[in-house]
């Protein structure tokens, strides 16, 4: 009875991943569909949506009893802000990326994302790789320098992206991983609202804001960014608490894959010949940190038991 209450639960956590990552993979088509908006036009909306979503679906469950506490503990907020500053850089370059036509460059940084965070692991946190990880980590490297040589331009983009996603990865690791995913969204959302309002008051400033000037799908479609942001995160959540760590590192390939099939097939981008090849050395890399990851995980299924 308990061995089929696992399974089940097992089952619903990797389903809650697959939907998490397919959905981030599809991402690149709902950005490509708000254009003429700007990357930090979309930025600001995302954050504001996502707020005020959150702070409905907790006025509805009158979940408020967390708060008060947890803004008196100052730690604990300076490591939230900086998560919400990282994955905020994250947001609006990868939306710069897509609606630029450099799709392929978002799906390379999460493609190094893994390497990244293994390297992190190394310089920040002191961790003893193994030597499958030192191997990956190389091949990751070689990759890197064959991609800023053989391109002919340094693969900044995807650096960044790979890069501010490890960290904030390794913020919530440090100081969020005891909040649920919607008091960590909610506050990191309305640590980031001031900036958003700075950004749209810019905007209107300036060149003009394009919410409300589009038509009503679009506007419809920039208002459902604070969906699109939340459900995902939500579902990661759900199936980070159901299954191993090492099972959602390695489901999070889906996304990448996905991104690279859109910018190709439906966003209609050129991948040169040298980044393909450079894809693949990356693949590489990936492939030994999955090997790894397996061999991990074998030993221990029938303790587990």
């Amino acid at each position: 009875m308990i061995g089929k209450r696992l399974a089940a639960e097992s089952a619903r956590g990797v389903a809650a991943g697959f939907g998490a990552y397919s959905i981030w993979g599809l991402f690149p088509i709902y950005f490509d569909a708000l254009r003429p908006t700007g990357p930090w036009e979309i930025l600001a909306n995302r954050i504001v949506w996502t707020a005020l979503l959150c702070l409905l679906i907790l006025g509805v469950g009158r979940d408020w009893s967390w708060l008060p506490p947890l803004l008196r503990r100052r730690t604990l907020m300076v490591g939230v802000t900086a998560a919400a500053l990282l994955i905020g850089i994250n947001w609006v370059v990868y939306v710069a990326a897509v609606t630029s036509g450099h799709t392929s460059d978002a799906a390379l940084g999460y493609f190094l994302n893994p390497l990244v965070t293994v390297a992190l692991g190394v310089v920040v946190l002191r961790e003893q790789l193994r030597p499958l990880q030192w191997t990956a980590v190389g091949i990751g490297a070689v990759a890197g320098v064959y991609l800023a040589v053989a391109g002919g331009a340094f693969p900044f983009t995807a650096l960044v992206l790979a890069t501010s996603f490890a960290l904030y990865g390794l913020v919530k690791n440090r100081v969020g991983a005891t909040l649920p995913a919607l008091h960590s969204l909610t506050l990191e959302t309305l640590i980031l609202l001031p900036i958003a309002a700075l950004i749209l008051v810019g905007i209107a400033v300036g060149p003009g804001l394009s919410f409300g000037t589009e038509g009503p799908v679009h506007t419809g479609l920039l208002i459902f960014s604070g969906v699109a942001t939340a459900v995902p995160l939500l579902l990661f959540a759900a199936s980070a608490r159901r299954i191993p760590l090492t099972t959602v590192g390695l489901i999070q390939f889906v996304t990448p894959v996905i991104q690279l099939v859109c910018a190709v097939t439906i966003l209609g981008e050129e991948v040169s010949a040298a980044r393909w090849i450079g894809f693949g050395i990356v693949w590489l890399a990936l492939l030994v940190l999955s090997l790894d990851a397996v061999r991990r995980i074998r030993p221990r299924r029938p303790a587990a038991a």
